[in-house]
């Protein structure tokens, strides 16, 4: 009796994790696009992106720490890196370096264990005249340490403010170019995370 495979498909959980606050913040225009890309194109299948909301996070105080456990929405937290196979990042750059929001959350994960380490990861930054890129050059110093994995290219920077315009007025990402370049990056992402995992 001849037996049929079925082939199983690979899941690839990339958990995104934006730098602002802000609802109509650009950057997260970018995640909201990436999301998209990623649902729509074929070359992603079993690729999914989540949004991760650091908003909810406390600013870290190692008081909070009570018998080696975190307060309860930071473990959640840390248990949704846990559970991701690959990280992007948007980052907004505030006065040369990364948000201040996003230096929590990186700091609150980066408690023993942890939660960061081996992970690949990408980054992409809307911002004023270099597109955000001084806080990825910085965010890509801080992951050094964090053990992170960062694809090298293609890098992106959008320059948010200059004509023609990038975003409409909720903050989605209208701009063409700046579409491709995305799934660029996320295309890369996807093969270098593979690779880590020795998939490809």
């Amino acid at each position: 009796m001849a037996t049929t495979q079925v082939a199983v498909k690979q899941v690839m959980n990339v958990g995104a994790i934006c730098g602002s606050l802000r609802k109509g913040s650009y950057n997260r225009g970018l995640l909201r696009a990436a999301k998209q890309i990623c649902a729509e194109s074929k070359e992603f299948e079993g690729m999914k992106i989540d949004y991760i909301d650091i908003s909810p996070l406390p600013m870290i105080n190692t008081d909070l720490e009570v018998d080696g456990k975190y307060p309860p929405v930071v473990e959640a937290f840390r248990h949704k890196i846990l559970q991701t196979d690959a990280l992007l990042f948007a980052s907004p750059e505030y006065n040369y370096s990364i948000a201040a929001p996003l230096k929590n959350a990186i700091d609150w994960a980066s408690r023993s264990p942890n939660v960061w380490a081996d992970k690949p990861a990408a980054i992409v930054s809307a911002g004023g005249g270099f597109g955000g890129g001084r806080s990825q050059y910085h965010l890509r110093q801080i992951g050094v340490f964090l053990d992170l994995h960062f694809i090298n290219k293609p890098e992106f920077f959008l320059q948010a403010f200059q004509p023609p315009a990038k975003f409409d007025r909720e903050g989605n990402l209208i701009d063409e170019d700046a579409k491709v370049r995305l799934k660029q990056v996320l295309l890369a992402l996807q093969t270098f995370t593979l690779r880590l995992k020795g998939k490809c």
